[in-house]
């Protein structure tokens, strides 16, 4: 599967990727370093740690290095429909409350920052609607309604 990512994201990855590789590897090195100092290797807490922890580093890298590799970079654009990279601001019809929401790629979504997957389910509601539309969102609270007031 291609991911979907900003510049910016596509840096930051790339930044994470070089850490792994270098500090984190490092790192888990001299844990197992320690970890076999301390002896029977059957009994070892420490050890067991230190090799599920290179585990989980080397799963890290692995997907980075195939992120990057199959990443599609996308920029911000002015356009009349939703689009991964829009920012769209949300008026809810039945009490007029604001969201904002920038559609991105899944590595990148965050709700807390309003940044949302275009595969999440109101990602996929948005996309390609125009300003002035109405969309229907499926939350755990029942059906939501939606009209789309502006994408930048």
């Amino acid at each position: 599967m291609v991911e979907i990512l900003t510049k910016e994201k596509f840096k930051e990855l790339e930044e994470e990727l070089e850490t792994l590789k270098t500090k984190g590897r490092k790192q888990i090195t001299d844990s197992l370093v320690y970890a076999k100092s301390l002896g029977d290797l059957s009994e070892n807490a420490e050890y067991a740690q230190a090799r599920e922890d290179q585990a989980k580093l080397e799963d890290r890298i692995s997907k980075l290095e195939h992120i990057l590799k199959t990443a599609k970079i996308v920029t911000k654009h002015s356009t009349d429909a939703v689009s991964v990279g829009s920012t769209v601001e949300l008026h809810k019809k039945s009490d007029k409350t604001k969201r904002t929401f920038t559609i991105v790629g899944g590595e990148e979504a965050d709700t807390a920052s309003g940044k949302i997957s275009f595969h999440s389910p109101i990602g996929q509601a948005l996309m390609g609607k125009k300003e002035g539309d109405t969309v229907s969102i499926t939350t755990p609270k029942g059906i939501v309604e939606y009209k789309i007031a502006s994408i930048e």
